[in-house]
């Protein structure tokens, strides 16, 4: 699943592409939208809080989500497509680009009133212009039994952490991912860890993996072979946490 960085530089490119700009067509190509045309709609924004992505008209919001293998590829108005068109979810175009989201999770739209009713839920955003620390601290907190690598995994908590960021940000911080939340030394240093993580990850990319997916390589901090556990909150949930049995004290 893509994660809060990748998510920060999708909207990004479909700003530069879109923002200012006069939408020429729109295709939703899901049945509830089916039949909405945004044509001569000006694009005044483009915005992501966690991994939640917006586009945004005067008066309404397209939100998407890219869920598990979903994108957003950017082309020249007439060029072919490098993805098959039966995996097009929406088309937003304009004068000078044409914007596909491909294989996406979440097409719906929003007046913009309504739009804060798609990320009510989430936690503070890694990457917001509003990122509060200390709430995330607070959320994290409130199920101190929880193995802190899943509760770094729950949007609810703090937004735009997925699988990789999650083993990476216990590295860097000497945490192991399967304490409970509640003995974790400093939370909040932890936390910190996290926003500095997603904002390299974000503004000075590609990101340099330490731990993700080098199960039994040597460990770049100490030499120890790296370990791999599968953890979640049900069999259906679980998924590869990466870390260091020498450096990351249990």
């Amino acid at each position: 699943m893509p994660e809060g960085d990748t998510v920060y530089l999708t909207a990004a490119r479909l700003r530069a592409a879109l923002a200012g700009k006069t939408l020429t067509r729109s295709d939703f190509r899901v049945p509830r939208y089916a039949t909405l045309d945004l044509a001569g709609q000006p694009v005044e924004e483009v915005g992501s809080y966690g991994k939640h992505l917006f586009v945004r008209t005067p008066d309404l919001s397209i939100h998407t989500h890219l869920k598990m293998e979903g994108e957003w590829r950017i082309y020249e108005p007439g060029k072919r497509w490098d993805r098959p068109g039966y995996r097009a979810r929406l088309v937003l175009a304009n004068d000078s680009a044409e914007a596909v989201g491909f294989t996406l999770g979440t097409v719906e739209v929003l007046r913009r009133a309504d739009e804060h009713t798609a990320t009510d839920h989430l936690g503070p955003d890694l990457l917001g212009p509003n990122w509060d620390a200390a709430e995330a601290v607070r959320r994290l907190l409130a199920h101190p039994d929880r193995p802190v690598g899943l509760a770094l995994l729950d949007q609810t908590n703090l937004a735009g952490i997925g699988n990789i960021y999650r083993s990476e940000i216990c590295f860097l911080q000497r945490v192991d991912p399967r304490l409970p939340v509640g003995t974790v030394a400093d939370l909040p240093a932890l936390v910190d860890q996290a926003h500095k993580v997603l904002r390299a990850a974000a503004h000075t990319p590609p990101w340099r993996p330490y731990v993700y997916q080098r199960h039994r390589r040597p460990c770049r901090r100490c030499g120890t072979p790296l370990s791999l556990t599968m953890i979640g909150e049900g069999p259906d949930s679980e998924r590869a946490l990466y870390f260091c049995t020498g450096c990351q004290a249990r």
